[in-house]
């Protein structure tokens, strides 16, 4: 007892001494972390025993060596937002425990000298350096993190990293980059990220040494096809917003285990070879140009995005074999016709856009595991129970701006799950019958959003689920339970089961169970 008792104080003892050692401006706390905000300087009085330190948004222009020279036990330091223009030579290097260096959002024109040998994690992002020497990173073998994102960094020589053995993650996004030699050799390394630059090639075999490369993201680029000899151990691949106007079966016929293929924001009018990506789960070909869809996709394909294209028609041989997809967002396309059953290989899918084409009416025979299915921008005019009827497990259905002016509430039976319908932007005729559907909807606790009439003259403008001018006047076809008192009542119920809608006329968002 007294041992544990004594324990006890000497924590005490310790939690109350480092905070009362801790400096102006600084919050400390017994795990031995300190964090500064507004310092024109690194405070002098950090506790020697301090293991992570985080100074942010200060005014600190210069780091020098006796900022940290008390500091033996610092694993972790992040000093960002600061201005800190240079930092003196050695200044780190005397830091033994030192694991995480974060000098992200200041002005440094190069990276700081003389870095401890066991740093694992090196982040230097945002700043205005411009040139990159073998000799910053001599000696850092166990580096295994290195972010160098958005500076100005315009060539490379990939030499420059033929020290770092240990590496696993190397992120150059934001850069100027237009050129870079031959691949140094890092055999560890996972994930490659040069998203963002200039660059339009890659020098041959560039790709072939990095044996155990998973992700690599070169979005946002001038590549004009994809670069040859990428590994085969690829998870994801990331080529979105380049000048891509053709997939190759060359070019990825190996990639067997890639799982994410993005190619969205190009100029690519056909795909060739996803078939043989036999893991492939998402592809994304948004804004693109393809006038088809693409044929023979794999068959674990779980996400599906066409959006954007120039697609007209969509068949059930289109989707042979797709058993597994969940996601298919055909949005913004010039879709007119869309084969009745085309997708009733697709027996797991979820979530289906075809919002903004040119349908005149509801698809036909859609899988019956829909949960959402959106329909706005279109050209419907009806809405049918042959269409619905076995939507069972739909939860939100968009049918905004199109050209519905009746609905009838028999159709409500078809779809218990409901919880948001989107009916706005519609040329309503708001007859009594139409009142007979808004009870239903309430009685069903459903999430609506009504839009205005357009008819009769008299009631154009009039919001159907709300006017109390419409509610009078087919007060008498309707049932007493139409009263104002008990209507006031179900709204406060509804809006209190609703799962609170965006008011935003042009937005939605949504939980699914």
């Amino acid at each position: 007892h007294f041992l544990v008792l004594a324990f006890l104080l000497y924590s005490a003892c310790f939690g109350l001494s480092l905070i009362a050692a801790c400096p102006r401006r600084c919050s400390c706390d017994s795990a031995r972390s300190v964090q500064c905000y507004r310092a024109t300087e690194v405070p002098r009085e950090i506790p020697t025993t301090t293991r992570r330190l985080h100074i942010s948004h200060s005014k600190i222009k210069l780091l020098q060596i006796t900022d940290f020279r008390r500091m033996s036990a610092l694993e972790e330091l992040v000093l960002s937002c600061s201005g800190t223009e240079s930092v003196e030579t050695n200044t780190f290097k005397e830091l033994s425990t030192l694991k995480s260096l974060e000098l992200h959002k200041n002005h440094l024109a190069r990276i700081p000298t003389f870095l401890p040998a066991g740093l694992e994690i090196l982040k230097l992002g945002d700043n205005s350096i411009k040139t990159l020497h073998a000799s910053d990173f001599e000696g850092l073998r166990e580096l295994r993190v290195l972010d160098i994102r958005n500076n100005l960094v315009a060539t490379l020589r990939l030499s420059t990293f033929a020290s770092l053995g240990n590496l696993q993650s190397l992120t150059l996004d934001g850069n100027k980059l237009e050129v870079v030699s031959a691949a140094p050799n890092l055999p560890r390394l996972k994930h490659l990220s040069m998203a963002d630059n200039r660059l339009s090639s890659f020098p041959a075999n560039f790709f072939t040494s990095f044996h155990n490369l998973q992700f690599l993201s070169l979005s946002g680029n001038f590549l004009t096809k994809v670069p040859l000899d990428l590994p085969k151990s690829l998870l994801s691949l990331k080529l979105e917003k380049n000048r891509l106007k053709t997939i190759r079966l060359r070019d990825v016929k190996h990639l067997e285990n890639l799982s994410e293929f993005l190619l969205s924001e190009n100029q690519l009018s056909s795909i060739d070879g996803a078939q043989l990506l036999p893991n492939l789960t998402t592809l994304e070909l948004a804004k693109n140009q393809l006038h088809a869809m693409p044929l023979r996709l794999p068959g674990r394909l779980q996400k599906l995005d066409c959006s954007n294209n120039l697609i007209q028609r969509v068949t059930a041989q289109d989707f042979q074999g797709l058993q597994e997809l969940r996601h298919l967002f055909l949005d913004n396309n010039g879709v007119r016709m869309f084969e009745a059953g085309a997708l009733r290989q697709c027996t797991q899918l979820s979530n289906l856009a075809l919002e903004q084409n040119l349908l005149i009416s509801i698809p036909l025979r859609l899988p019956d595991t829909l949960a959402r299915l959106d329909l706005k921008g279109n050209d419907i005019e009806d809405v049918g129970e042959q269409e619905l009827k076995d939507l069972k497990q739909l939860q939100v259905l968009n049918l905004r701006n199109n050209k519905i002016s009746v609905l009838d509430r028999k159709v409500l039976e078809y779809l218990p799950r409901l919880r948001h319908l989107y009916l706005d932007g519609n040329p309503w005729n708001c007859t009594c019958d139409l009142l007979r559907t808004r009870r239903a909807l309430m009685d069903k606790g459903t999430d609506v959003r009504g839009g205005q009439c357009a008819a009769p003259e008299e009631r154009r403008g009039e919001s159907w689920m709300s006017s109390s001018k419409i509610l009078h006047q087919c007060q008498d076809n309707l049932s007493s339970m139409e009263k104002g008192k008990e209507d006031r009542k179900k709204a406060k119920a509804h809006e209190a089961s609703s799962i609170g809608a965006n008011t935003d006329d042009d937005y939605y968002d949504y939980e699914l169970d």
